[in-house]
């Protein structure tokens, strides 16, 4: 073989190497499909023939490829160690080779199920016949609330002592305990909502409330806000006491039924 054969099958074969070690470092691919002793031998081979600096470079590039296969070859095993990797071929093997007694152990040790039996009992079944013959009819448990419309009349404040709305105390005292209320219950605004003011856990409770702070914006205590738009009505509260000419200059009645309150009260709580 002459001398320029020899030289252009060396090329071939150097580039062969470079383009093959290359192509599994970028594609990712497992590095020990790569034979590193034959690309070696082969490098070997033909490095005693080449004297042409550009052989020589093409052949130190050859080198440098395989030692980069070598790396990867090595940081896999590296990172198969740390992750405990298995090789599945070698579970495979190991669990043809266990007797089926073991294998069903592992197995029971393993078995999480997701589904299980239930049934109902005769015991079950007595606490379930006791709960519904406990319950009310269901015309008992579905009948609202019936309402008596009545018409909208006057009262005084020894009718309201007599049925229990107000207490038998100083009246001025409790406009003025209801005022320092009042007060606290403002926000940064100055003012708070009249429904929220007045609103309490029973109806009883609330008509008592509206009924004093009708005397707080009646005696200059407290002003009233209405906007008609957003159909709100705020109490803003005085610091001191005006006198009746500076007070509130209009009369404007504010129903405090028992619809209203009912839906004041679910309002709250949704």
């Amino acid at each position: 073989m002459s001398n320029k054969t020899r030289r252009r099958l060396a090329q071939e074969e150097l580039r062969r190497i470079i383009e093959f070690c290359r192509s599994v470092e970028n594609k990712g691919l497992n590095p020990f499909l790569v034979n590193v002793e034959d690309l070696i031998s082969v490098i070997r081979e033909y490095f005693p023939g080449l004297k042409n600096p550009e052989d020589l470079s093409l052949d130190a590039e050859a080198l440098n490829q395989v030692a980069s296969i070598i790396k990867m070859q090595s940081e896999w095993v590296k990172r198969r160690a740390t992750s405990l990797y298995r090789d599945p071929f070698l579970i495979e093997e190991k669990l043809r080779s266990l007797p089926t007694r073991d294998l069903a152990e592992v197995f029971l040790k393993t078995w999480h199920p997701t589904v299980e039996l239930e049934q109902i009992t005769i015991g079950s079944l007595k606490t379930a016949m006791k709960y519904w013959e406990s319950l009310a009819p269901l015309s008992e448990r579905w009948r609202e609330e019936e309402l008596i419309k009545v018409k909208a009349g006057m009262t005084t404040r020894e009718e309201l002592i007599k049925q229990g709305i107000l207490r038998d105390e100083t009246f001025l005292s409790e406009i003025e305990k209801l005022w320092r209320e009042l007060k606290e219950a403002v926000g940064a605004e100055g003012k708070t909502d009249y429904w929220d003011f007045v609103g309490a856990e029973s109806y009883r409770e609330t008509l008592r409330r509206a009924y004093l702070t009708s005397f707080l914006v009646t005696y200059g205590y407290a002003t009233l806000e209405i906007q008609p738009l957003e159909e709100k009505i705020f109490l803003k509260p005085n610091e001191t006491p005006v006198s009746k000419t500076d007070a509130q200059p209009f009369s404007f009645p504010i129903p405090v039924n028992y619809e209203r309150w009912r839906q004041w009260r679910e309002q709250r709580e949704e």
